[in-house]
């Protein structure tokens, strides 16, 4: 009886990660056209709103600043960041930030960071960078971390720091 039910439930799980696979596949496309195209999507509540690339992401108030780095692979290395502020983009696409509670920042590799508003409104905190030490960043197949990632200057270990960044969705 044991066995039979073990089975079952194996058969279950076995089912549910392959919908959830099916289901996803198309998010992993539309992820990496994205980077490739070194797009990202900005969404409300789940609703595209606009998608913008590199060239209107630096229209958008760039700004260059040095910040150290510390993981646990290596002490403190500072480098020399390049992008623009969250909130000056948010305010570019129309997103405005009253009456809502968190920021999502999505990856193309499934890495996920949630921000508060808070944290995201904090001036010099929260940017979307896309040059890293006067180098523009190059995509996940190429072996870099971008085209974009964000950089949280009040993440000391920079753990939310997100690389391949792709989309924003703001709830």
């Amino acid at each position: 009886m044991n066995k039979k039910i073990i089975s079952i439930i194996i058969i279950l799980l076995i089912a549910v990660v392959g919908i959830t696979a099916y289901l996803n596949r198309g998010n992993v496309a539309e992820k990496e056209e994205a980077q490739r195209q070194a797009e990202i999507h900005f969404k409300e509540e789940g609703n595209q709103i606009k998608t913008l690339d590199l060239n209107l992401i630096e229209e958008q108030g760039e700004v260059t600043f040095n910040k150290d780095l510390d993981t646990s692979d290596s002490g403190p290395v500072e480098h020399s960041f390049t992008g623009v502020p969250l909130i000056n983009i948010l305010d570019e696409v129309g997103i405005d930030l009253k009456e809502k509670e968190q920021v999502i920042v999505n990856s193309v590799d499934g890495y996920t960071v949630a921000l508060t508003v808070a944290e995201v409104l904090k001036e010099d905190n929260v940017y979307i960078i896309y040059k890293s030490d006067g180098h523009y960043l190059k995509t996940k197949k190429e072996g870099g971390s971008g085209p974009y990632r964000i950089v949280i200057k009040d993440d000391q270990f920079g753990q939310r720091w997100s690389k391949f960044v792709t989309e924003v969705n703001v709830k």
